[in-house]
């Protein structure tokens, strides 16, 4: 049967077969080499798309965000990070062009996770190291910032995260089906042939076989003609099969049932769960360490009593502090105490007594120095503490609370009562927990906000317990006394009261904060024994006079207290107390225009260059060595809570106006002295800064506004001057806070910003005095008088009071109303040759005085009393014996003694001769030059 035709069954070829003759087989096959681009065919290459490349990118660096994030990898997270969004960045055409400017969504739910997992780090940053916190603040700036771009579409995911999740799986699974798509496919191509082999070696039996082994089999040609027949047209050669559709429905189909599946398998799981959670019962958690068994309360039919409640009080009470006590089920054991002895009515004595104890046990409740108590506990303590004191004042006839009372001596069950305890003490640890949850908030909370507003509780908690420690026995008690007036001090303190400012206008009549500071400080002044609370009380009052605007009474407290000589030897926290009533001292002096007070007030404070650190308002970070981490907990712990906090721009600028009120007239009437040493060296040195810059723009930041001040007023322009200092954005930064002092008094302003134009205006005019002195022979007054825009009085008192002190040498002839100028001052080009000549004269002193060190043999040379070799007199000597010595042997002649001149030129030394004596020669040189030095005066002199 001839190949060409379609084969039939089995029974007709093998009929067929039988009827043929044979046909042999060739025995050689003939080798067929493949060309390259058949090699080529052979192995497809696989085209993958932009979107699934790009897609692919981002995919992997999610995974690896993914598993950083477990580790709490911050540094790998951000450089994560920054590439993701370089590959966003790429991927935005395609996604513009495919996505229709949709983002996707496995895009969004990464940000809005680690926008989150950020946030939740934030808190414990504290713990993490210095590279990992650096890099967390780097990503949280950088992510805040770029979600910005993309806050529509992280709200709709915050709403309806499982959406954009379901999307984001099938996305996921698509790019994972076409990689594995892509793996598996050249696979597949390079193993089909090798199955055509196999079966090309397999069927050699028959006739019909050797020729589809040899000539192809009948499949082959099939396709081949039904590839031919079935495409009419090139065109439906290539367009897509019908059956592809098919196929990816089927594809998408089986996707569905194995996702069914599994939700499946999740719920029975759960379910069979739960049915063995219900047969076995519940699951409990185990706390970790040693268990203290809970001590059981009372039995059913027992008699509640008083010894039988102070002996469970005391069961409770002795587990305090142990290894493996819960704090937490303490406290709630001895308020279930305390319901039983209220049911019982065991008395006060019995409540106050268990009152103390439960305040103990939500005090240790936070055991660790640094670590503030929740706000339940918090709100607890407030209450329980207020519940004891109006227990106290309530029933103060009958119950003595004092702790001077022995335990063995207590009387709780009949009046007249006695409880060992000591509310004072009490009160003084609430107010430290109270500041320590202050310190560790973050100051622009919410949190932080709803805490201070507790200080009014205090507050009013610390009125009533003083009247309650005068109206019992404690009032003779004067350490008692002492501790709650300072406490009382110390809540006032840095308040300010508007009232002072009224009762001074004579706008109010009555009793301010100044007249109840004065008498709770002037009892600790009398009464107390112990120096530390005298002195804080002093720094508190000294504060609370300068904010208030008593220049005079506060200046003459720190005066007669002599705290600058004592103040070194004081604690920490003593010492930021100083600092503080020290700048508000400086700022009510700048007030009162006592500028140089206020600058000698903030010179110190300023100079160190650590003024955060000094006033306890932030740590500066160290260069040269980081501060161990329990000192970092010890300096947190002395800081200044936010809302006593000092205006660090009010401080810097009155410093700075105080040293340009000072120093610029001074410079200009110093200006070719050689010998002039700068007043503040912060301002100089700004000042400096800026004259060296080629290019000075207008004035940006506080600090500009006030040098850009000085060098108008260097200039003598004071309204420049005036305006540099005194604007609207100065207005918003620092004179703001002085508006409260300012006031109107027969029509006259009285503020800080008039005092500065008077006190600018003067010494404009001192330094245009200085600067341009020598270029006038007289000057008018009058002219003065308005070119600076004061009254003539003014300029006479400022001029005269220049000549008195012998500033200017000038005198005032009063018929013409002019300065006359005398000229005794040198000229620019005479002052820097006297500068000149001082300089020679220096150097000329310390040349004569190295010559004569070495001819004496002083530092640095060989002989007695030189540092380049130690001098010792008995080596001398025998160094001596061993030349002359050594000249007898060698007849080179006796050197003589040192004392007579080194031997004489005449000994037997050879024809070397007339060399001189080596002792004079060096006198004698000198003498002829002094001869001849004065026979040339002489000449000089006749002629």
């Amino acid at each position: 049967m001839s190949r060409f035709y379609a084969r039939g069954s089995d029974s007709e070829t093998e009929s067929s077969s039988e009827d043929e003759a044979p046909i042999t087989k060739p025995t050689i096959q003939p080798t067929v080499y493949l060309s390259e681009d058949e090699e080529e065919q052979t192995s497809k290459r696989i085209v993958r798309s932009a979107r699934d490349k790009r897609f692919e990118e981002m995919y992997t660096l999610v995974r690896k965000i993914k598993n950083f994030r477990k580790n709490n990898d911050m540094s790998n997270i951000l450089d994560c990070y920054e590439d993701l969004t370089k590959a966003h960045q790429k991927a935005l055409p395609i996604i513009l062009k495919e996505e229709k400017g949709a983002t996707p969504s496995f895009y969004l739910r990464i940000l809005a996770q680690l926008e989150l997992y950020v946030n939740q780090q934030w808190e414990n940053k504290k713990t993490m190291s210095k590279i990992n916190s650096k890099s967390l603040a780097t990503l949280r700036q950088k992510l805040r910032k770029y979600n910005k771009d993309f806050e529509e579409d992280l709200a709709k995911y915050r709403e309806n995260p499982e959406l954009l999740d379901e999307d984001d799986e099938e996305e996921e699974k698509e790019v994972d089906e076409d990689d594995d798509e892509s793996d598996s496919e050249p696979e597949v191509k390079e193993k089909k042939p090798k199955k055509e082999s196999t079966k090309k070696v397999a069927k050699t039996d028959g006739d019909d076989e050797s020729d589809d082994s040899y000539w192809g089999s009948d499949s082959d040609e099939s396709s081949s003609s039904s590839d031919e027949t079935e495409y009419t047209d090139l065109r439906q050669r290539f367009l897509k099969k019908a059956g592809e559709g098919e196929q990816e429905e089927s594809k998408t189909k089986k996707q569905k049932e194995r996702e069914q599946r599994k939700k499946d398998l999740a719920k029975s799981k759960l379910d069979k769960e739960q049915e063995d959670e219900d047969e076995l019962g519940t699951w409990e958690v185990v706390k970790g360490g040693v268990q203290a068994e809970r001590p059981k309360m009372f039995q059913k039919d027992q008699e509640i009593n008083t010894p039988v409640v102070m002996k469970k009080l005391v069961e409770i009470t002795a587990v305090r502090g142990k290894k493996g006590t819960d704090r937490k089920e303490q406290i709630e054991l001895l308020v279930e105490l305390e319901s039983v002895a209220k049911e019982a009515n065991l008395g006060s004595a019995v409540a106050v007594k268990i009152g103390f104890a439960i305040i103990a046990a939500i005090f240790d409740y936070s055991l660790k120095v640094h670590e503030i108590q929740k706000v339940q506990y918090w709100m607890k303590l407030l209450d329980k503490v207020n519940e004891i004191l109006s227990l106290s004042i309530s029933t103060k006839d009958h119950l003595t609370i004092d702790e001077n009372v022995a335990e063995d001596s207590e009387e709780l069950d009949k009046a007249p009562y006695k409880v060992r305890g000591c509310l004072m003490t009490v009160f003084e640890r609430l107010d430290e927990e109270f500041l320590k949850v202050l310190k560790e908030l973050d100051s622009h909370s919410f949190e932080y906000l709803e805490r201070v507003q507790d200080e009014k509780k205090i507050c009013e908690m610390l009125d009533r317990l003083l009247a309650y420690l005068e109206s019992t026995h404690l009032v003779n008690d004067k350490g008692v006394m002492c501790r709650a007036y300072y406490k009382k001090i110390e809540h006032m303190y840095y308040k300010f009261d508007v009232r002072v400012l009224k009762k001074k206008r004579g706008e109010f009549k009555g009793d301010t904060s100044v007249d109840d500071m004065q008498r709770l400080a002037g009892y600790v002044y009398a009464k107390d024994t112990t120096d530390r609370l005298r002195t804080r009380a002093i720094l508190c009052h000294i504060y609370h006079h300068a904010m208030h605007d008593n220049w005079f009474e506060a200046r003459d407290l720190i005066l007669m207290s002599h705290l600058q000589e004592v103040i070194h030897h004081s604690d920490p926290a003593t010492q930021i107390m100083y600092n503080r009533a020290m700048v508000q001292l400086g700022i009510c002096a700048f007030r009162h225009e006592n500028i140089q007070d206020a600058h000698n007030a903030l010179t110190d404070l300023m100079m160190s260059g650590r003024v955060k650190e000094l006033l306890a308002q932030g740590l500066m970070p160290q260069h040269r060595h980081d501060r161990s981490p329990e000192q970092e907990k010890i300096e947190r712990s002395r800081q200044v809570p936010f809302h006593m906090q000092l205006n660090l721009d009010v401080i810097e600028c009155v410093y700075l106006a105080s040293a340009m009120l000072i120093e610029v007239p001074y410079l200009a009437e110093h200006e070719f002295d050689a010998k002039r040493r700068p007043i503040s060296k912060t301002f100089y040195h700004q000042l400096r800064t800026l004259e060296k810059q080629s290019l000075t723009g207008p004035p940006e930041s506080m600090r500009e506004h006030v040098v850009a001040a000085a060098r108008a007023m260097k200039k003598g322009d004071w309204q420049k001057c005036y305006n540099c200092l005194v604007n609207e954005k100065m207005d918003k930064k620092v004179w703001h806070c002085f508006a409260i002092y300012e006031y109107t008094k027969n029509e006259e302003k009285i503020g800080v910003k008039e005092m500065l134009r008077r006190k600018i205006r003067e010494e404009s005019l001192r330094t245009y005095l200085f600067t341009y002195s020598h270029v006038y022979d007289s000057i008018s007054l009058p002219r003065l008088a308005g070119m600076y825009d004061m009254e003539y009085a003014q300029v006479h008192s400022v001029v005269a009071k220049m000549i008195i002190n012998q500033e200017l040498m000038a005198s005032m002839d009063e018929p013409s109303k002019t300065i006359v100028l005398h000229r005794t001052e040198p000229t620019r080009l005479q002052s820097v040759l006297l500068q000149v000549s001082d300089k020679i004269n220096i150097l000329r002193e310390t040349s004569d005085r190295n010559f004569e060190t070495k001819i004496q043999g002083g530092p640095g040379t060989m002989g007695p009393g030189g540092k380049g070799r130690q001098f010792n007199r008995m080596d001398w000597k025998n160094r001596r014996n061993q030349n002359q010595n050594r000249g007898g042997q060698h007849n080179r002649g006796d050197r003589g003694d040192r004392n007579n001149d080194r031997g004489d030129r005449n000994n037997d030394r050879g024809d070397r001769g007339d060399r001189g004596d080596r002792g004079d020669r060096y006198d004698r040189n000198r003498g002829n030059r002094d001869r001849d030095d004065d026979q040339q005066r002489k000449q000089a002199v006749e002629q």
